[in-house]
């Protein structure tokens, strides 16, 4: 019998800027709410960044995601997922913040380094609502994301070792599901393994089918029944993706960090818009949402009791 799927929707994330999109939740309350309602209509997982509330900039301070988190736990059960990857061109002290601080039951983890490419956005728009959205994009230009390897030995051992978080760790390449199996093969992270295979950014993996049947068929060869694995993929690719992984027997990911659009040319008015979107097509295919508690089940969670938020 084929498992639920456990569906993790990305509220904001640290990508799009407020131009882009009049529904991207910028302030504490707006992240709060648009979390509930996606839970609400079935997302599992939440994964949170922080915004700065009056110019919608990436924040990585602690203080803007207790604002919120407490108010989403009080009210739905859902996994609390906190971001490490941060805004492009923070530290990796600054990324790490608000997990160190938070100690969530999960926290993403960029399993390598690349070119981060966003600029293209650029050529979309005329006028911005705040100054630093167009020198964002444009920096992205001559950037490298970078987790190298003591990053990631740092961040496994800080938050997960120390505060006993379990990671989404995200791979945008084929090396990134090779530099996981150099992780597990050091002993520092255990099983079950949370793999978000990421597609369509420029400067990784592209979205094509044929990329991602690949990347499955790797994992599978690296990590076999110690792993599960989901997709999300950037812009007009999102849902696509989406119900390509359901269809294999994974799991998935939305949220208007990842794409602003429900529809070609059609912004999404939510994120729990995206959610129900991909669960009438995910019930359609004869499957069913997992619930948060399944997934801390599946992903082996150290639970909602052991947060500090």
């Amino acid at each position: 019998m084929a498992r639920s799927v456990i569906v993790t929707c990305a509220p904001t994330g640290g990508i799009h800027t407020p131009t882009m999109s009049p529904h991207l939740p910028v302030t504490p309350e707006e992240i709060a709410t648009a979390a509930i309602e996606a839970a609400a209509a079935g997302a599992a997982i939440i994964h949170l960044h922080a915004r700065n509330p009056e110019t919608g900039q990436p924040d990585p301070r602690p203080e803007l995601f207790q604002e919120f988190m407490p108010k989403i736990s009080a009210s739905c059960d859902a996994v609390l997922n906190v971001s490490t990857g941060g805004g492009l061109g923070m530290t990796r002290e600054e990324r790490l913040r608000a997990a160190v601080a938070t100690s969530p039951e999960m926290a993403s983890l960029n399993v390598g380094s690349l070119n981060f490419g966003i600029f293209p956005m650029l050529e979309k728009y005329t006028q911005w609502k705040h100054d630093w959205e167009p020198a964002f994009l444009e920096m992205t230009r001559d950037f490298v994301f970078k987790n190298t390897f003591a990053d990631l030995e740092y961040v496994v051992k800080e938050l997960g070792q120390g505060h006993g978080t379990k990671f989404e760790f995200e791979c945008y390449d084929l090396g990134h599901l090779y530099n996981l199996a150099w992780l597990v093969d050091q002993g520092w992270v255990e099983p079950p393994f949370f793999v978000q295979m990421v597609f369509g950014v420029l400067g990784g993996v592209g979205a094509d089918l044929d990329n991602l049947l690949h990347m499955h068929t790797i994992a599978e060869k690296l990590f076999g029944d110690a792993y599960e694995w989901s997709v999300l993929a950037a812009g007009r690719h999102q849902m696509s993706f989406a119900t390509q992984a359901a269809m294999l027997g994974g799991n998935l990911r939305v949220g208007m960090e990842d794409s602003l659009f429900i529809g070609p040319g059609e912004l999404t008015p939510s994120n729990a818009a995206q959610v129900r979107k991909i669960r009438t097509i995910v019930e359609s295919l004869g499957h069913t949402l997992a619930t948060p508690g399944e997934a801390r089940e599946r992903l082996a969670l150290k639970g909602a009791d052991r947060v500090t938020f």
